[in-house]
């Protein structure tokens, strides 16, 4: 009898516990969902085909508009092809020496330089964006001159490798040894062993990885600040100040006439974030280790 009035308890206590976290999740759900609506319910109203084709308006051309009761004309063109242009480059140069520095700490733990490159890794992680764009200043826009794309994808690609070089570690981590083991016992070099045997076999976990590090940058607004500035026009020069979405949106927030433009532009980057992070579940799903 006491062994079944401990089960009882301890599955009503189960039961309790459960109840409990699914109406804490509840809660805590509530003000994102009501985010998401304000975003979405307001940000509809100008969300169109100018929206992707056409630049920046003028104050003056939104305050018209405004007086008008129509839609503000124009767009955030030139914000969506900076963006693509930073993002691209900043996976061009986060992406390989990412996983470069995945792959040696995974394979060399207990050396003392990968144990530093580690807690650096780290570091940089918990590190403030403000602050990377202020390093990012220092390294790019300075001895560049001026301001740019390629500036600006030097503080995101500094935002995005600790997530790359974690999620390579910790996949390559979870492998089975033997898949080494194999591969070098059938007479493959140690390199192709990692390239075309351990890399292939953790795609899943390092892909996701290298999706949720874009999400993460996708967003920024302070490095690009300092970094690429922005532009009122399409530039697809990298040495050149470029604009973004969330540039945009800062600029639209200072201006009184073009702040209807802020949801719009915040609904875009919200579709976008989603859908990067719906196709990291597809393919942590599919390439399960």
């Amino acid at each position: 009898m006491n062994i079944s009035n401990s089960i009882r308890v301890r599955k009503r206590s189960n039961q309790l516990v459960y109840w409990m976290v699914c109406l804490f999740s509840f809660i805590a759900m509530i003000p994102l969902f009501l985010i998401l609506w304000d975003v979405a319910s307001k940000g509809y109203k100008n969300f169109n085909l100018s929206l992707f084709t056409e630049v920046t308006p003028s104050s003056m051309d939104a305050l018209l508009a405004n007086m008008n009761g129509d839609p503000i004309p124009g767009g955030i063109l030139n914000g969506i092809t900076g963006s693509i242009l930073i993002v691209l480059l900043a996976i061009l140069f986060s992406v390989p020496l990412g996983l470069f520095i995945g792959i040696y700490l995974s394979e060399n733990r207990e050396r003392k330089f990968a144990k530093a490159v580690s807690f650096l890794t780290d570091l940089l992680q918990g590190m403030p964006s403000i602050v990377i764009g202020i390093i990012a200043y220092a390294w790019a826009v300075k001895p560049l001159g001026g301001y740019s794309a390629l500036a600006g994808s030097v503080a995101l690609t500094i935002m995005m490798l600790p997530m790359i070089v974690r999620s390579t570690e910790e996949t390559l981590k979870m492998l089975p040894h033997s898949y080494k083991e194999a591969g070098l016992a059938l007479g493959s070099s140690y390199t192709n062993v990692v390239f075309r045997i351990l890399l292939p076999s953790g795609f899943g976990g390092i892909f996701t990885g290298i999706l949720l590090a874009i999400s993460r940058v996708m967003g920024e607004t302070a490095p690009l600040m300092l970094t690429a500035l922005g532009a009122s026009v399409v530039n697809w020069d990298v040495l050149e100040p470029t604009s973004a979405i969330p540039l945009l949106i800062w600029d639209f927030y200072n201006d009184p006439n073009l702040v209807d433009l802020v949801w719009s532009s915040s609904l875009l980057l919200l579709i976008v974030i989603f859908i990067l992070n719906w196709i990291a579940k597809i393919v942590a799903r599919k390439w399960k280790i």
